[in-house]
């Protein structure tokens, strides 16, 4: 039997695309799309493993081996900061990620002494506002960041924006960017890459494929 790889995915949207893709490749994967309470899942035939976990701890459980590949959004990776190889773009589950608040929040003329800024991203928050030599405060919240500027809590919010229209709802806009390019990625730990070199490199060339057929089809 082949070496067994493991792949480290979060429940939602971007595992349920990811299965599509593994299944085009001939890996059962109706075990993890209905995993019940079960959170290691395996494809007996391929030998192929997939370990079910919160997005933010992707990157994790593959720095450490525990888990060969992954799939986490790019926001997610910014965030993280963890040594992994990023192998390829997916293409789906596309967003930018931005700051946003009323018009005028930039101003220098705010009610209080620190500038406030409600995120689910704090690593990424500091680093491009200390490029800017602008002191924030940072107020890190995992629900409805939108709420921050509306209820008078933070000045602005950074934030993925994918069709702006909860921002719009809640009379906010796009104020900046900070990366348009936020998508899927298949991430690679770097021991993994050298060990299982010729599985890895099967599942790359035939994600690839897809998602070069999936472009040329738009």
């Amino acid at each position: 039997m082949e070496e067994m790889l493991t792949f480290a995915l979060a429940k939602g949207r971007l595992a349920e695309q990811t299965f599509d893709l593994l299944e085009n490749l001939g890996i059962d994967c109706s075990q993890p799309r209905n995993p019940g309470r079960q959170l290691v899942l395996r494809d007996e035939k391929t030998n192929i493993r997939f370990i079910l976990v919160k997005p933010s701890d992707v990157p994790t459980y593959v720095e450490h081996g525990v888990a060969d590949l992954g799939v986490v959004g790019k926001d997610t990776l910014l965030e993280a900061e963890r040594p992994l190889y990023e192998l390829l773009d997916l293409g789906f589950g596309r967003c930018r990620l931005c700051v946003a608040g009323y018009p005028d929040a930039p101003g220098a003329t705010v009610s209080h002494a620190t500038f406030r800024v409600a995120t689910k991203y704090p690593a990424i928050a500091r680093r491009w506002w200390a490029a800017q030599g602008k002191p924030i405060e940072i107020i890190e919240l995992h629900g409805s960041v939108e709420l921050g500027p509306v209820i008078g809590l933070s000045d602005v919010i950074l934030d993925i924006v994918e069709s702006g229209s909860t921002l719009r709802a809640n009379g906010l806009t796009v104020l900046e960017e900070v990366a348009g390019d936020i998508s899927a990625r298949l991430v690679c730990n770097r021991v993994s890459l050298k060990t299982k070199r010729e599985r890895i490199r099967w599942i790359i060339e035939g994600l690839e494929r897809q998602v070069l057929a999936g472009a040329g089809e738009k």
